[in-house]
């Protein structure tokens, strides 16, 4: 391993292996870590990669700890790479509200004061992460992305960005429209500023539009969800797809909420679909 990683923790899990690292990132100015899932051994193949991008609040360890995925992807030979949802640290500037600074760094590069010096979340995980990553484990090119809320954000927005980089998306409750809903309207406010054109960058809605090359998605919705109806609004993207002829599935399910018990429910169901396009 590059002296530029630190072991943090190292559990045996399902045969394979969950660690925590952390590095220092130069595109964030600041210590970073990351977990990641590797599977046990399958011959000399090098195992293919899914992104689990985490939502508000969160850090690198939720979807580490309560979404149960590692038993999956221990069985299909999947590593799961699991980022942190935005820099650190007591120099980085922050807010008190749970939807803007540490922990909300919805996946874009800021150009807005304080936030431009650190959050630069997209350029760190388009760029920086997979390349300390492919540097310093044996895996494979082939990648998916998958996420939940403000990272089923970040992961259709990466994937509709960098369609040839991932051979499928997927997302549990995403922000599909954020230029359209108050979580994004005010993120992006304040850190890309007011023109809402800078905006269009970062909204899966608007993307979708534009983008030719398509990568097939999945998107699971509870239909409990406090957030559905004024946050996430998955319609939105539903119908752009259909406009464009885009492979992408929406499910609803009845009664599950936003939290990680619906994300549990269902992780499954996308390690097995990202697999499906991974090792075809």
């Amino acid at each position: 391993m590059p002296t530029t990683l630190e072991l943090l923790e190292e559990h045996r899990l399902f045969g394979g292996w969950q660690q925590r690292w952390r590095h220092h990132s130069s595109v964030l100015g600041c210590n970073m870590t990351f977990g990641i899932f590797l599977p046990g051994p399958k011959g000399d193949t090098p195992p293919p990669v899914v992104w689990c991008l985490a939502g508000l609040t969160c850090t690198d360890e939720n979807f580490a700890v309560k979404s149960g995925a590692q038993r999956i992807a221990a069985e299909l030979g999947l590593v799961l790479v699991m980022p942190d949802t935005s820099p650190r640290g007591d120099e980085v500037p922050n807010d008190e509200a749970y939807d803007l600074g540490q922990g909300a760094g919805f996946y874009l590069n800021a150009t807005q004061e304080p936030w431009r010096h650190n959050f630069h979340m997209y350029d760190y995980l388009n760029d920086e992460l997979p390349a300390l990553i492919a540097a310093s484990f044996k895996i494979s090119d082939r990648q998916a992305i998958m996420g939940h809320s403000m990272g089923g954000h970040g992961a259709l927005m990466l994937a509709l960005r960098n369609p040839h980089r991932f051979a499928s998306a997927s997302a549990f409750a995403p922000i599909v429209n954020p230029s359209s809903v108050p979580w994004g309207q005010k993120a992006f406010r304040a850190y890309l500023g007011e023109d809402a054109e800078q905006w269009q960058q970062y909204d899966s809605c608007l993307l979708m539009q534009q983008t030719q090359a398509q990568l097939p998605i999945l998107i699971d919705q509870g239909d409990s969800d406090q957030f559905l109806a004024d946050q996430l609004q998955p319609e939105r993207l539903k119908a752009v797809a259909q406009q464009n002829g885009w492979p992408l599935t929406l499910r609803i399910q009845p009664g599950y909420d936003h939290s990680y018990f619906f994300i549990a429910s269902f992780v499954e169901d996308h390690l097995r679909f990202h697999a499906q396009h991974l090792l075809a």
